[in-house]
């Protein structure tokens, strides 16, 4: 099945109540267990990386090329609607090199910037994007971030309606990351959302609007938000701690005397690596039911 456009798949969310899940990988055992959950359940599909947390020396000399080539063979063989999106970036010449090496969905993060600033970024970003016809999701305005890692939540701030229609109208986004209480790398409890700053963001933009931060959203509270217009989830921080968490497990279970082959990358029953993407699957699974995208395709 050919990659699809992801403002079609969004749209389509929109318009028939449901969400998608974007669940950003980092290598081919997590790239693998989403694909593989989406198919399971016959669901449409969001694959990607994201840019922010990666050793950018790495991630600009080959990491970034590497990465998009195995996405696009994965992506490839899938049986349900993919769309494949490099996610928050920190640089243009990111982009533009996501562009080159078959991303059909970019992301520049601007979240820092002023909102002149920001509008002026993002559009160069949808001119490149939009003249090759891949699509470009946007934001303005900083989510607050639990770990600190990312961005100093001193300066994060609620998106403002009034800012992001004009955000909108000026820089021709195709959907739109908000901030209404949600939080980068909440694995502690959960992020308290503002519903009624939502359903301003909804009556105002026509466009489908993204959660970031999905790690830390309430499950109770994603009806409500698709009602109020978001059709994409942006999950990464929980498939990590899974992935670690389950490596770990296995690790301390291995005997005395075993054998690398199998337990490091073989695909077999003892590969610890496989047994991570297995519960990192399960967590995907789980949250898709949650969206409504199951049966979707």
């Amino acid at each position: 099945m050919p990659i699809i456009p992801m403002r079609d798949m969004l749209f389509d969310a929109l318009a028939n109540k449901y969400a998608v899940g974007y669940f950003e990988a980092w290598d081919q055992y997590s790239l693998e267990a989403v694909l593989e959950a989406a198919e399971e359940l016959n669901s449409p599909i969001i694959l990607g990386f994201g840019g922010s947390m990666m050793n950018q020396d790495w991630f600009d000399k080959n990491g970034l090329r590497g990465l998009a080539a195995l996405g696009k063979a994965v992506a490839g063989n899938a049986n349900v609607p993919v769309s494949f999106l490099l996610n928050e970036v920190l640089s243009f010449s990111q982009i533009i090199s996501g562009l080159t090496w078959g991303f059909n969905a970019v992301m520049l993060d601007t979240s820092s910037l002023p909102v002149e600033d920001n509008i002026s970024e993002t559009r160069k970003v949808v001119e490149a994007a939009h003249s090759i016809g891949v699509d470009v999701e946007g934001e303005c305005d900083q989510l607050p971030d639990a770990s600190g890692a990312m961005h100093n939540s001193e300066h994060s701030s609620l998106t403002n309606p009034d800012v992001a229609v004009r955000f909108v109208e000026e820089t021709g986004v195709d959907a739109l990351s908000v901030s209404i209480g949600n939080v980068h790398i909440l694995t502690d409890g959960c992020a308290e959302i503002d519903f009624e700053l939502l359903s301003e963001l909804h009556d105002a933009i026509s466009i489908p609007l993204v959660i970031h931060g999905g790690t830390g959203f309430p499950d109770s509270a994603v009806k409500q938000a698709i009602e109020l217009g978001v059709a994409k989830f942006n999950i990464g921080t929980i498939l990590k701690k899974i992935y670690f968490n389950t490596i770990r497990g296995e690790i301390v279970n291995v005997p005395d005397v075993y054998d690398v082959q199998s337990i490091v990358g073989s695909r077999k029953s003892g590969d610890v690596l496989e047994k991570a993407k297995e519960m990192v699957k399960e967590e995907v699974k789980r949250r898709i039911l949650i969206y409504g995208s199951n049966d979707k395709c």
